[in-house]
């Protein structure tokens, strides 16, 4: 039993110096600058020479001056002590600038690396960390550390110098005076240190309570038709409420212990003036002290005091703090699934696309999704893939982009394994619409740009016309100044799919990748804009998903996948003949004489 008690303390003091290792490593690492802290230091120790430089000259106008009745000494110190006080606050005030620009700077870089790195983040990556989780380390997390770390500085940097030589000036004046402001300062670590013990494991919990809402709470927006189509709406907020409760009992119990050290901490404050004065009294009674030094104590005294009193309540949220470091550093030191090569493509002007042998699965899976898919490309040409549920086939159209990595085999564009060259460059070659369309909160001509930054209003009215959208925008007041609403939630799901058409097709990619993006459209919409797809793909690749076999039956070749296998590949007429699972779709989705006479055309 005392051995794994034992264990367990080892245990949480190593979390505990872990943490403070990850403060020191995000410091470190956000490129700060070193003449700024050098002069933020600097700042700090002229304003704490200050501060208590200014009860030294109190007890000499006392001593020298009012006792010695010396009139000329008052008032010549007394210069001296407004021209000191003057500097100290300008070398206070300078020292909060410099503080908050470095507190600051060091939250904009780690927010910098933090976003930078979750752009290289996997689809697979991201299931890893919600993404409740990664707002509240980018946005909460951060901003407890750039408090913290501007507390540091204005509070638990001059703590110690203070009290250091705050208790040097001390002893000078009384050896006995300096020893009751050391039991005092002894006193308030104990208090400190207690409460620290406690407080560490609730504000982690806190953090972690924080994610569970912030994810509760979004996930009951972003399906609240969901919810109330169900009749869900009284469940999902005792859920809620259940969050909440669970939050404020955590947040009240750390309320509770600042509340008893409170108490405490003003207790050690008045008993040691009260002993200060108490004894300065009986030793300037025995002749062994003056009556200014007793000034002077105290006022070294409470600067010491009143320092480790700031210090406490900056280091409270220390635990906070290293909580937030551990999860930022969680991020920062994931190690990204898919990784940049370092290869570049040719400059080929014709496109070619195959894939050799290629295989996927997900992780800690039982069977693949894929396996050894085996097919080409061409320029000019349109591969269309079809299956039922679960056969992979967006998952083929993520592997395109390297969305997602292929877990065998190899994807071969003009020559080269996509994975040997920067993801950058090669999804500069790809348009991808995902199967659910996504727009930017902004407007209509804001989320089309996304493809071509610097498209003029013509290219937009172009790629909109081929994207069966110019209709519907032109009916719009703005047109395409109309205002778009975070998701595209302003629009239907076909005006979505074609939007997010046409913002392709404004990049002008050398492979188009449609992963079931027709699926809103109305039939005849949907032949309307594969036929104006025809003449901007006559160079390109195209890839299209699809599970309406009236999306796909003019493609070059069809890829018929049945639990991400190749079952079937060939033409529509081929397929209808040879292939029995794809007669199977037809069949599902086609009248008995409309497919008699796709069986007669042959």
């Amino acid at each position: 039993m005392c051995y794994n008690t034992r264990k367990r303390r080892g245990s949480k003091q190593n979390e505990r110096s872990k943490g403070v290792i990850n403060v020191l490593k995000l410091f470190k690492t956000a490129h700060l600058s070193k003449w700024k802290v050098g002069l933020l230091l600097l700042f700090i120790t002229l304003q704490m020479l200050g501060t208590l430089y200014l009860p030294t000259l109190t007890a000499n106008i006392i001593n020298e001056g009012v006792v010695m009745q010396d009139m000329d000494y008052v008032q010549t110190t007394g210069v001296i002590m407004l021209g000191v006080a003057i500097l100290t606050g300008i070398f206070s005030i300078l020292a909060t600038y410099y503080s908050a620009e470095i507190a600051t700077t060091f939250s904009k870089n780690i927010r910098d690396r933090l976003f930078k790195h979750t752009q290289q983040l996997s689809y697979q990556d991201f299931k890893h960390f919600s993404g409740s989780s990664l707002i509240t380390r980018a946005t909460n997390d951060i901003e407890q550390l750039q408090s913290t770390i501007s507390m540091f500085f204005e509070t638990m940097i001059p703590a110690p110098f203070v009290m250091i030589v705050g208790l040097i000036l001390a002893y000078i004046r009384d050896g006995y005076m300096a020893l009751i402001i050391l039991i005092t300062a002894i006193l308030f670590t104990i208090v400190f240190g207690w409460v620290t013990l406690k407080i560490f494991p609730l504000f982690e919990k806190t953090q972690l309570g924080l994610d569970k809402i912030n994810g509760i709470v979004g996930q009951y927006l972003s399906g609240i038709r969901v919810v109330r189509a169900f009749n869900r709406t009284k469940l999902e907020k005792e859920r809620m409420d259940a969050s909440f409760v669970d939050f404020a009992n955590l947040n009240i119990k750390i309320n509770r212990l600042f509340a008893v050290m409170m108490p405490i901490v003003m207790l050690v404050m008045s008993l040691s003036t009260v002993a200060i004065m108490w004894f300065g009294a009986m030793r300037v009674d025995s002749g062994n002290m003056a009556i200014g030094d007793i000034m002077a104590i105290i006022e070294y005294a409470m600067n010491i005091l009143m320092y480790l009193l700031m210090a406490v309540f900056s280091a409270i949220n220390l635990p906070r703090a290293k909580v937030c470091a551990n999860r930022i550093l969680e991020v920062l030191d994931y190690r990204p699934e898919i990784t940049d090569g370092e290869a570049h493509l040719n400059g080929r002007s014709d496109v070619r696309l195959e894939f050799k042998n290629v295989s996927f699965s997900y992780r800690d899976a039982e069977s693949p999704v894929l396996q050894n898919l085996d097919f080409v490309c061409e320029a000019g040409t349109t591969t269309a893939i079809i299956g039922g549920t679960g056969s992979g086939k967006s998952t083929v159209a993520k592997l395109i982009p390297r969305l997602l990595e292929a877990s065998g085999g190899e994807i071969i564009l003009n020559g080269m394994d996509v994975k040997d060259v920067p993801q950058e460059e090669l999804r500069s070659k790809i348009g991808f619409v995902p199967q659910k369309a996504f727009l930017f909160s902004g407007t209509i001509a804001d989320n089309l740009k996304h493809g071509h930054p610097q498209a003029s209003l013509k290219d937009m009215e172009q790629a909109a016309t081929i994207a069966q959208a110019k209709s519907f925008i032109n009916e719009l007041p703005e047109k395409y100044e109309s205002n778009v609403v975070q998701g595209g939630k302003n629009f239907s799901g076909g005006q979505r799919q074609r939007l997010s058409i046409a913002r392709m097709i404004m990049k002008k990619p050398a492979i188009y990748v449609f992963d079931d993006s027709f699926s809103a459209l109305d039939y005849k919409t949907d032949a309307a804009l594969r036929r104006s797809l025809k003449e901007v793909t006559k160079k390109s690749v195209m890839v299209v998903i699809a599970q309406r076999i009236t999306s796909i039956k003019e493609a070059d070749q069809i890829i018929v996948l049945d639990e991400g296998k190749v079952v079937g590949k060939g033409t529509h007429r081929e397929l209808l003949e040879n292939c029995s699972a794809y007669f199977e779709i037809a069949k599902s989705q086609l009248s008995e004489e409309e497919l008699e006479n796709e069986l007669r055309e042959q």
